[in-house]
Protein backbone atom coordinates (compact mmCIF):
# COMPACT_ATOMS: atom_id res chain seq x y z
CA UNK A 1 0.00 0.00 0.00
CA UNK A 2 1.22 3.70 -0.68
CA UNK A 3 0.66 6.94 1.83
CA UNK A 4 -1.86 7.61 -0.87
CA UNK A 5 -3.61 4.75 0.17
CA UNK A 6 -3.22 4.71 3.86
CA UNK A 7 -3.12 8.38 4.71
CA UNK A 8 -6.70 10.52 3.35
CA UNK A 9 -6.44 14.19 3.99
CA UNK A 10 -9.32 16.04 5.24
CA UNK A 11 -12.59 16.36 2.91
CA UNK A 12 -10.73 13.60 1.28
CA UNK A 13 -13.72 11.21 2.33
CA UNK A 14 -16.52 12.72 2.23
CA UNK A 15 -19.52 11.23 0.71
CA UNK A 16 -22.90 11.28 1.01
CA UNK A 17 -23.48 14.35 2.77
CA UNK A 18 -20.95 12.66 5.37
CA UNK A 19 -17.29 15.09 6.28
CA UNK A 20 -15.83 11.23 6.19
CA UNK A 21 -17.13 8.00 5.24
CA UNK A 22 -15.14 4.73 5.37
CA UNK A 23 -16.38 1.05 4.75
CA UNK A 24 -14.42 -1.88 5.21
CA UNK A 25 -14.20 -2.32 1.41
CA UNK A 26 -13.08 1.80 0.87
CA UNK A 27 -10.10 0.40 3.25
CA UNK A 28 -9.15 -2.91 1.38
CA UNK A 29 -10.06 -5.17 4.91
CA UNK A 30 -12.81 -6.88 6.22
CA UNK A 31 -14.23 -5.18 9.48
CA UNK A 32 -13.23 -1.31 10.66
CA UNK A 33 -15.44 1.57 9.51
CA UNK A 34 -15.79 5.14 10.07
CA UNK A 35 -18.07 8.04 9.31
CA UNK A 36 -17.77 11.62 10.48
CA UNK A 37 -21.16 13.43 10.06
CA UNK A 38 -21.40 17.79 10.55
CA UNK A 39 -25.06 18.44 11.69
CA UNK A 40 -26.54 22.07 11.01
CA UNK A 41 -28.82 23.44 13.82
CA UNK A 42 -31.89 21.45 13.40
CA UNK A 43 -30.03 18.99 11.39
CA UNK A 44 -31.26 15.05 10.94
CA UNK A 45 -29.64 11.58 9.91
CA UNK A 46 -31.29 8.81 9.62
CA UNK A 47 -29.44 5.85 9.26
CA UNK A 48 -29.19 1.63 9.30
CA UNK A 49 -26.34 0.02 11.16
CA UNK A 50 -26.09 -2.17 8.35
CA UNK A 51 -24.01 -5.16 9.02
CA UNK A 52 -22.38 -3.37 11.56
CA UNK A 53 -22.33 -2.31 15.04
CA UNK A 54 -21.43 1.24 15.65
CA UNK A 55 -20.60 3.89 18.79
CA UNK A 56 -21.97 7.10 18.93
CA UNK A 57 -19.51 9.67 19.86
CA UNK A 58 -20.38 13.37 20.05
CA UNK A 59 -16.87 15.71 19.10
CA UNK A 60 -18.21 18.80 19.18
CA UNK A 61 -22.13 20.18 20.24
CA UNK A 62 -25.02 18.22 21.40
CA UNK A 63 -27.18 15.50 19.98
CA UNK A 64 -30.25 13.56 20.39
CA UNK A 65 -29.78 9.84 19.36
CA UNK A 66 -33.15 7.57 19.09
CA UNK A 67 -33.22 4.08 18.28
CA UNK A 68 -34.96 0.74 19.39
CA UNK A 69 -37.89 3.14 20.35
CA UNK A 70 -35.80 4.84 22.68
CA UNK A 71 -34.03 8.51 22.93
CA UNK A 72 -30.56 9.62 23.99
CA UNK A 73 -29.70 12.77 25.01
CA UNK A 74 -25.90 13.30 24.16
CA UNK A 75 -24.38 16.69 26.22
CA UNK A 76 -21.22 16.42 24.22
CA UNK A 77 -19.05 18.73 24.68
CA UNK A 78 -17.38 21.82 23.60
CA UNK A 79 -14.59 20.44 21.56
CA UNK A 80 -12.68 17.19 21.73
CA UNK A 81 -10.10 19.33 23.61
CA UNK A 82 -12.59 20.29 26.20
CA UNK A 83 -13.93 17.50 27.71
CA UNK A 84 -14.55 13.93 28.14
CA UNK A 85 -17.83 12.92 26.18
CA UNK A 86 -20.93 10.46 26.54
CA UNK A 87 -21.70 8.04 23.72
CA UNK A 88 -24.37 5.47 22.29
CA UNK A 89 -23.36 2.03 21.61
CA UNK A 90 -25.69 0.91 18.91
CA UNK A 91 -26.21 -2.60 17.72
CA UNK A 92 -26.49 -4.58 14.27
CA UNK A 93 -29.05 -3.83 12.27
CA UNK A 94 -30.31 -0.88 14.22
CA UNK A 95 -32.39 2.16 12.33
CA UNK A 96 -31.14 5.44 14.17
CA UNK A 97 -32.36 8.95 14.27
CA UNK A 98 -29.80 11.44 14.97
CA UNK A 99 -30.94 15.11 15.91
CA UNK A 100 -29.23 18.38 16.85
CA UNK A 101 -30.65 21.93 17.79
CA UNK A 102 -27.33 23.27 17.42
CA UNK A 103 -23.92 22.68 15.33
CA UNK A 104 -22.71 19.19 15.77
CA UNK A 105 -19.96 17.44 14.97
CA UNK A 106 -20.29 13.25 15.55
CA UNK A 107 -17.87 9.98 15.04
CA UNK A 108 -20.08 6.90 13.77
CA UNK A 109 -17.32 4.08 14.20
CA UNK A 110 -17.99 0.90 12.87
CA UNK A 111 -17.29 -2.64 12.82
CA UNK A 112 -18.48 -5.74 10.87
CA UNK A 113 -20.59 -8.39 13.06
CA UNK A 114 -23.24 -11.02 12.74
CA UNK A 115 -23.50 -10.39 16.38
CA UNK A 116 -26.29 -8.01 17.89
CA UNK A 117 -25.82 -6.71 21.06
CA UNK A 118 -28.43 -4.37 23.37
CA UNK A 119 -28.08 -0.09 22.95
CA UNK A 120 -26.47 1.07 25.56
CA UNK A 121 -25.54 4.97 27.18
CA UNK A 122 -22.78 5.29 28.41
CA UNK A 123 -22.13 8.93 30.55
CA UNK A 124 -18.90 11.04 30.35
CA UNK A 125 -18.41 10.35 34.34
CA UNK A 126 -18.60 6.44 33.53
CA UNK A 127 -15.70 6.94 30.92
CA UNK A 128 -11.94 6.23 32.24
CA UNK A 129 -9.30 8.31 31.18
CA UNK A 130 -5.69 6.80 31.77
CA UNK A 131 -2.35 9.13 31.38
CA UNK A 132 0.74 6.82 30.13
CA UNK A 133 3.74 7.39 29.56
CA UNK A 134 6.36 9.69 31.18
CA UNK A 135 8.56 13.11 29.94
CA UNK A 136 8.03 13.69 26.43
CA UNK A 137 6.09 10.82 25.67
CA UNK A 138 3.28 11.64 28.49
CA UNK A 139 -0.17 11.50 26.51
CA UNK A 140 -3.96 10.90 27.79
CA UNK A 141 -5.71 8.16 26.85
CA UNK A 142 -9.63 8.09 27.21
CA UNK A 143 -11.27 4.50 27.08
CA UNK A 144 -14.20 4.59 26.64
CA UNK A 145 -14.87 1.65 24.46
CA UNK A 146 -11.69 -0.29 25.22
CA UNK A 147 -12.20 -4.02 26.23
CA UNK A 148 -12.65 -4.22 29.88
CA UNK A 149 -14.19 -1.23 30.30
CA UNK A 150 -17.14 -1.85 27.76
CA UNK A 151 -18.03 -4.89 26.99
CA UNK A 152 -21.52 -5.05 25.26
CA UNK A 153 -20.06 -5.40 21.81
CA UNK A 154 -18.69 -8.07 19.78
CA UNK A 155 -15.64 -6.77 17.47
CA UNK A 156 -15.59 -2.59 17.87
CA UNK A 157 -12.91 -1.44 19.99
CA UNK A 158 -12.37 2.82 20.20
CA UNK A 159 -10.39 4.59 22.25
CA UNK A 160 -9.20 8.54 21.96
CA UNK A 161 -5.73 9.92 22.38
CA UNK A 162 -5.23 13.33 23.49
CA UNK A 163 -1.07 14.71 23.73
CA UNK A 164 0.09 17.81 24.57
CA UNK A 165 1.89 20.05 22.88
CA UNK A 166 5.49 18.96 22.13
CA UNK A 167 4.91 15.46 22.92
CA UNK A 168 5.13 12.31 21.20
CA UNK A 169 2.02 9.37 21.61
CA UNK A 170 1.44 5.92 19.98
CA UNK A 171 5.37 5.39 21.36
CA UNK A 172 7.49 3.19 21.57
CA UNK A 173 5.41 2.07 18.12
CA UNK A 174 3.95 -0.80 18.17
CA UNK A 175 1.52 -3.25 16.21
CA UNK A 176 -1.34 -5.62 16.70
CA UNK A 177 -0.69 -7.83 13.81
CA UNK A 178 -1.07 -11.67 13.45
CA UNK A 179 2.41 -12.74 14.55
CA UNK A 180 4.57 -15.46 16.73
CA UNK A 181 4.66 -12.37 18.47
CA UNK A 182 1.78 -10.47 18.60
CA UNK A 183 -1.64 -13.14 18.93
CA UNK A 184 -3.95 -10.28 17.62
CA UNK A 185 -4.73 -8.83 14.84
CA UNK A 186 -6.37 -5.48 13.80
CA UNK A 187 -7.39 -3.29 11.30
CA UNK A 188 -7.05 0.49 12.97
CA UNK A 189 -7.91 4.05 12.03
CA UNK A 190 -6.66 6.84 13.31
CA UNK A 191 -8.67 9.64 12.52
CA UNK A 192 -6.80 12.95 13.90
CA UNK A 193 -7.55 16.80 15.10
CA UNK A 194 -5.61 19.30 15.51
CA UNK A 195 -5.91 22.02 18.27
CA UNK A 196 -3.78 25.37 19.35
CA UNK A 197 -2.18 25.61 22.90
CA UNK A 198 -4.19 27.73 25.32
CA UNK A 199 -7.48 26.82 23.55
CA UNK A 200 -9.98 24.12 23.57
CA UNK A 201 -11.05 24.70 19.97
CA UNK A 202 -9.55 23.12 16.63
CA UNK A 203 -6.90 24.60 14.32
CA UNK A 204 -6.79 24.48 10.64
CA UNK A 205 -3.02 25.74 11.41
CA UNK A 206 -1.74 22.97 13.22
CA UNK A 207 0.17 19.91 11.91
CA UNK A 208 1.29 16.80 13.24
CA UNK A 209 3.78 13.65 12.22
CA UNK A 210 2.77 10.13 11.51
CA UNK A 211 4.88 6.79 10.94
CA UNK A 212 4.05 3.41 9.87
CA UNK A 213 6.33 0.62 9.22
CA UNK A 214 7.09 -3.24 8.49
CA UNK A 215 10.06 -4.99 9.80
CA UNK A 216 11.01 -5.49 5.80
CA UNK A 217 9.87 -1.98 4.85
CA UNK A 218 7.36 -2.96 2.22
CA UNK A 219 5.17 -0.08 4.38
CA UNK A 220 7.72 2.98 5.18
CA UNK A 221 5.77 5.93 5.83
CA UNK A 222 6.34 9.56 7.44
CA UNK A 223 3.49 11.50 6.89
CA UNK A 224 2.18 15.31 8.32
CA UNK A 225 -0.95 15.37 9.24
CA UNK A 226 -3.87 17.80 9.26
CA UNK A 227 -6.54 18.84 11.25
CA UNK A 228 -9.68 16.56 10.03
CA UNK A 229 -7.13 13.83 8.38
CA UNK A 230 -7.74 9.57 8.33
CA UNK A 231 -4.73 7.50 8.35
CA UNK A 232 -5.25 3.38 7.88
CA UNK A 233 -3.17 1.05 9.99
CA UNK A 234 -3.75 -2.07 7.99
CA UNK A 235 -0.56 -3.78 9.64
CA UNK A 236 2.99 -2.27 11.05
CA UNK A 237 4.06 -0.85 13.40
CA UNK A 238 2.92 2.59 14.01
CA UNK A 239 4.18 5.18 16.02
CA UNK A 240 5.00 7.74 16.89
CA UNK A 241 2.34 10.38 16.12
CA UNK A 242 4.19 13.46 16.78
CA UNK A 243 2.29 16.95 18.36
CA UNK A 244 4.09 20.02 17.22
CA UNK A 245 5.03 22.73 19.57
CA UNK A 246 2.03 24.64 20.08
CA UNK A 247 -0.44 22.26 18.33
CA UNK A 248 -1.85 19.60 20.66
CA UNK A 249 -3.17 16.32 19.04
CA UNK A 250 -6.38 14.22 19.32
CA UNK A 251 -6.91 10.95 17.59
CA UNK A 252 -9.58 8.44 17.77
CA UNK A 253 -8.95 5.35 17.20
CA UNK A 254 -10.90 2.64 16.00
CA UNK A 255 -9.92 -1.34 15.94
CA UNK A 256 -11.74 -4.50 14.47
CA UNK A 257 -10.62 -7.52 14.01
CA UNK A 258 -11.08 -11.34 13.33
CA UNK A 259 -10.11 -12.97 16.87
CA UNK A 260 -12.46 -14.82 18.89
CA UNK A 261 -12.58 -12.17 21.86
CA UNK A 262 -12.00 -8.26 21.75
CA UNK A 263 -8.59 -7.33 22.52
CA UNK A 264 -6.32 -4.15 22.02
CA UNK A 265 -2.75 -6.09 22.85
CA UNK A 266 0.41 -5.19 21.19
CA UNK A 267 3.71 -5.61 20.37
CA UNK A 268 6.59 -3.09 20.49
CA UNK A 269 9.20 -2.84 17.69
CA UNK A 270 11.81 -4.69 19.76
CA UNK A 271 14.52 -2.16 18.33
CA UNK A 272 12.75 0.75 20.77
CA UNK A 273 11.06 -1.45 23.36
CA UNK A 274 13.84 -0.24 25.91
CA UNK A 275 12.33 3.11 25.73
CA UNK A 276 10.03 2.18 28.45
CA UNK A 277 11.85 1.47 31.23
CA UNK A 278 12.89 5.44 30.78
CA UNK A 279 9.82 6.64 32.16
CA UNK A 280 10.58 5.15 35.59
CA UNK A 281 12.83 8.26 36.37
CA UNK A 282 10.67 11.39 34.44
CA UNK A 283 8.09 12.86 35.81
CA UNK A 284 4.56 12.88 34.30
CA UNK A 285 3.86 15.51 32.18
CA UNK A 286 1.72 17.96 34.44
CA UNK A 287 -0.36 18.55 31.70
CA UNK A 288 -2.07 15.22 31.37
CA UNK A 289 -4.49 14.53 31.82
CA UNK A 290 -5.81 16.95 29.38
CA UNK A 291 -9.70 16.51 29.53
CA UNK A 292 -12.44 15.49 32.06
CA UNK A 293 -15.81 14.67 32.55
CA UNK A 294 -17.99 17.80 32.81
CA UNK A 295 -20.27 17.57 36.01
CA UNK A 296 -23.63 17.18 34.68
CA UNK A 297 -24.42 14.55 32.38
CA UNK A 298 -28.11 14.26 30.60
CA UNK A 299 -29.72 10.86 29.64
CA UNK A 300 -33.59 10.52 28.83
Amino acid sequence: MSARSLHHPEGSLARGGYAAWLDPEDAGWAYSGLRVAHLAPGGRIELRAEGVEMAVLPLAGSLRVTLAGKSFELKGRRSVFSAVSDWVYVPLGSELILESEGRCEVALPSARTEKRFEPAYVGAAEVPVEVRGAGPSTRQVTNFMAPGVFDGADRLMCVEVLTPDGNWSSYPPHKHDDSSECKVNNEEIYYFRLGRAGSVDTSREGFAMHRLYTTDRSIDENVVIKDGDVFLIPRGYHGPSIAAPGYPLYYLNVLAGPGDGRSMAFCDDPSHHWVRDQWEDMEIDPRCPMTAAEAEEVTQ
